[in-house]
């Protein structure tokens, strides 16, 4: 997958695509599998790197959404489940079953969600993970030693997914590649070309790394950008309504000591309503989420105060030791791109069902959703989008498609599982280079080796998309990774061709950017 071959097939080709989408979030990529499997002729534009957006900012679940069964949403548990189900078992080197426990401090807690998850236990049939059970107190300690234990009663045990989001993006564009597509990072799209009778007929589209623009055609355009579908709608129709009501979820990262076994906390009741999660990830620990309804949408939002108040809060009530603010390694916020409703429901009661709607003039808008439901989204997507553009119908075949990197047993410990059947390849760079096997920084997982790959092989074009997207260096430490900045821009330079000036530009734009993830 590299860039100058995706650029030289957009500028060889002069007829229409099949299919253009816009957004390298989960839904745009998920959608562009889809389209390239069933062999239509599939480009997908993002403005700037794959998953920058919600989509490498989430809790980092695989899961069927334990609050929509409390909500009554059966339906999209259903479909969740099945989703979980098959997430795993086509990327099985990213996605993994996760056990996660539920401390009771009532004595009708632990009935009342014994029972709550043997109704997901069954909900989700074959493609269960394991069956939940209640546990007594000892046994609620004894898988989480750090558990608050005064007051405990017991637990519940079940079982869910958990993945690391921006690695299965990665792996998602390199399938959509080897399936036919066509993907560009860093395109943005400023506008929709339309046919003489007012149909949708294409897309502006200007190359932000070349400066260079395009004018390309497609039988049909899909709006797959999330929190910024308003942004493509209003292209299409500047009087339409905004559909999108943004959600900003925070999460913190603090050091595995905070929760040293291998069980997640899933609390169901937080004071504002939110399910509320401390889940092991990557040997450190992930602890969120909060619900903040936000007028303003930016690729780079910031934790508000009073949420990081919230969730350390939260965090010191369920954990025997209280995580303070030096603890903080990381903290990271998204938005949810929630589809507006017709009351004034607060956004911790909207759906995440997703959206699909066309537009007079054929644009088709996918949005809502999220990562667990991304494959369910793009099929639902593409079958709107071949009918809206006349296309062959063809059959769906990615339920049960190996995403690129697929390996069915793996050592979890060999630092470059994530990287499934590609890790040999990373390993053989170092083989050649003896220093590329250093590692990058002493406080961070990686090595030098997995920045040329990401340049070589998966499209990494600046600092930011090494240190935050190809591996998670700014959630892991942000601190660290600011210090690793000038050696990742040296060894980006040498493959990418730019000089020193180009090195110390990304080094200071990824040093303001990382800033905003620490806390003084």
């Amino acid at each position: 997958m590299k860039r100058q071959d995706m650029l030289k097939e957009i500028r060889d080709y002069s007829g229409f695509w099949d299919v253009i989408i816009i957004g390298g979030g989960a839904t745009g990529l998920g959608a562009a599998v889809e389209s390239a499997s069933r062999g239509y002729k599939t480009l997908l534009l993002e403005k700037y790197d794959y998953s920058k957006g919600t989509s490498s900012r989430s809790t980092k679940l695989v899961h069927g959404g334990v609050r929509y069964l409390q909500q009554g949403n059966v339906s999209l548990v259903l479909e969740a489940l099945r989703e979980r189900g098959l997430m795993i078992q086509n990327a099985p080197h990213l996605c993994r079953n996760q056990a996660f426990i539920v401390p009771n401090y009532d004595w009708w807690g632990g009935p009342f969600y014994g029972v709550g998850m043997k109704v997901y236990d069954m909900l989700a049939g074959k493609l269960g993970l394991g069956p939940s059970k209640i546990l007594s107190r000892e046994e609620t300690i004894k898988r989480i030693p750090t558990i608050e234990a005064e007051g405990l009663r017991g637990g519940v045990i079940y079982y869910d997914g958990q993945f690391d989001d921006s690695r299965l993006a990665v792996n998602l564009a390199q399938t959509a590649v080897e399936q036919g597509a066509t993907v560009m990072n860093y395109m943005n799209v400023t506008g929709l070309l339309k046919s003489k009778d007012g149909f949708t007929s294409g897309v502006k589209v200007t190359d932000t790394i070349n400066n260079d623009d395009y004018e390309l055609n497609a039988h049909v355009v899909i709006n797959a950008t999330g929190v910024f579908t308003d942004s493509v709608v209003k292209m299409d129709n500047p009087d339409a309504k905004p559909m999108v009501q943004p959600s900003q979820g925070i999460h913190i990262i603090l050091d595995k000591e905070f929760l040293p076994g291998d069980s997640a906390i899933m609390v169901p009741q937080t004071d504002d309503g939110r399910v509320l999660f401390a889940v092991p990830w990557h040997d450190k620990v992930v602890v969120g989420t909060t619900d903040t309804a936000v007028d303003s949408i930016d690729y780079e939002p910031r934790a508000f105060d009073e949420e990081i108040e919230f969730v350390m809060t939260h965090a010191a009530r369920y954990l025997n030791k209280d995580p303070e603010m030096k603890d903080v390694r990381s903290v990271f916020a998204g938005l949810r791109p929630l589809v507006k409703p017709q009351d004034d429901k607060g956004t911790s009661a909207i759906s995440r069902d997703h959206t699909l709607l066309v537009s007079e003039s054929g644009l088709v808008t996918i949005t809502g959703g999220k990562w667990t439901t991304y494959r369910k989204m793009g099929q639902d997507t593409i079958n709107q989008a071949a009918l809206v553009a006349g296309l062959e119908s063809r059959d769906c075949v990615t339920e049960n498609m190996r995403i690129h990197g697929w390996v069915k047993h793996q050592d979890t410990t060999d630092p470059l599982h994530l990287y499934g059947s590609d890790a040999p390849g990373v390993r053989k760079l170092y083989a050649e280079n003896a220093q590329l096997e250093q590692k990058l920084h002493d406080d961070l997982p990686y090595i030098k080796a997995e920045v040329v790959w990401a340049a070589r092989h998966e499209m990494a074009m600046t600092v930011e998309d090494v240190l935050s997207r190809r591996t998670r260096a700014i959630l892991l430490n942000a601190k660290a990774s600011i210090e690793t900045a000038p050696e990742v821009a040296r060894l980006l330079a040498a493959e990418l061709g730019y000089d020193e000036a180009w090195q110390k530009a990304q080094v200071d734009a990824y040093t303001k950017l990382a800033e905003g993830y620490t806390l003084s």
